[in-house]
């Protein structure tokens, strides 16, 4: 086994989140009379931590009203009716990993309340051994997540394999000294994944699942 801990990020990665995380950062926007973010911009922020995601995603908004703004957004992000799907294939992967003797993690731009609840509505919790959000240190790519989730496994970080569908996860990876994976299919689109640091990159959870099997 080359790599025992495989770390995922959330959102774009495990959940197909990113286009509704989009709208509702638009629409938080659009409700404060700030200029509404292009998509590709709203797609940027997404898996940094609350501070520097709305600095650049309302570089005019004073700091003292960035509680607004969150409120904004965690209100039209909570309005959908439906908990949010994971991408096609990604339990079915998470369980032949966890089969074959990998630990699995998480890093995300989430906080705790809202990775715990999202693990709950997905019913996946049981497969990650260690999970590491926002709010808990320093986000993302500051190398924080990482150390934190190598020291609660005892995993050396030549054994350690970040999976991420943006470049904050990529360099997050490199920043931790850990290999990297990007995927295609999420935030961050595959002209800026191949600019950052990483071993490879994979365009569908099923690209994902077989590079796993033979090279992980």
């Amino acid at each position: 086994m080359r790599y025992s801990l495989l770390v995922f990020d959330w959102d774009g990665t495990l959940a197909d989140s990113a286009a509704i995380i989009v709208q509702a950062i638009q629409r938080a926007c659009e409700d404060l009379g700030l200029p509404v973010p292009a998509d590709a911009d709203a797609r940027y922020i997404i898996g940094l931590g609350l501070s520097d995601a709305l600095a650049h995603v309302a570089p005019s908004l004073d700091v003292a009203d960035y509680p607004k703004l969150s409120a904004r957004y965690r209100a039209h992000y909570m309005a959908r009716s439906a908990p949010i799907p994971l991408f096609a294939g990604v339990e079915t992967m998470l369980e032949t990993l966890a089969q074959r003797g990998h630990q699995l993690g998480i890093a995300t731009g989430k906080s705790r309340r809202g990775l715990d609840d999202a693990l709950r509505d997905a019913g996946i919790a049981r497969h990650f051994c260690a999970t590491r959000c926002a709010d808990e240190g320093f986000p993302k790519p500051h190398p924080d997540m990482i150390e934190r989730l190598l020291e609660a496994t005892a995993t050396r970080p030549e054994a350690a394999l970040m999976i991420g569908d943006t470049t904050h996860d990529l360099e997050l990876a490199a920043n931790a000294g850990i290999a990297g994976v990007g995927v295609t299919y999420g935030a961050h689109p595959h002209d800026d994944l191949k600019e950052a640091p990483h071993r490879v990159l994979v365009h569908s959870v099923a690209e994902l699942a077989e590079w796993l099997r033979g090279n992980a």
